[in-house]
């Protein structure tokens, strides 16, 4: 299964804003997409109660996977996502 390391943008890490654009761009790419701290058992990555419970704060690593044809494509938007820092978007 592809999978990225990314590390969160987000000043306020992956809650509220930046964990709804994640859980929908995981929710629209229509293959299972799976999210984890290194080490941690992943979750869903399209449920935003499951990626918010992780708890994940700025400039914490996180591990991108998904499965299915064009899974490389969706995890290239995925990071991208988490590479933007919501707080300094205008």
């Amino acid at each position: 299964m592809p999978q990225r390391t990314v590390i969160v943008a987000s000043q306020v890490g992956l809650h509220a804003r930046p964990a709804s654009a994640f859980t929908q761009a995981a929710l629209k790419s229509g293959l299972p997409v799976s999210i984890a701290r290194a080490g941690d058992r992943p979750v869903d990555a399209a449920s935003i109660l499951q990626v918010m419970s992780m708890a994940v704060k700025h400039g914490e690593q996180v591990v991108v996977s998904a499965e299915g044809p064009d899974a490389e494509r969706v995890l290239d938007d995925l990071v991208a996502v988490l590479s933007t820092d919501f707080d300094t978007e205008q």
